[in-house]
């Protein structure tokens, strides 16, 4: 029964990891238009 248990929760575990892996993959990508590719055409 433990290792049952053992297999729910590293599942679970998985779930928090894999939202915040995908958020920060985002944030990189926002950032870097906003630093790098956003400067290179200023608003008019």
């Amino acid at each position: 029964m433990e290792a049952l248990g053992a297999q729910i929760w590293h599942f679970w575990l998985a779930v928090p990891l894999a939202v915040g892996a995908v958020v920060n993959v985002i944030a990189l990508l926002l950032g870097y238009v906003a630093k790098v590719v956003a400067p290179r055409y200023p608003k008019r």
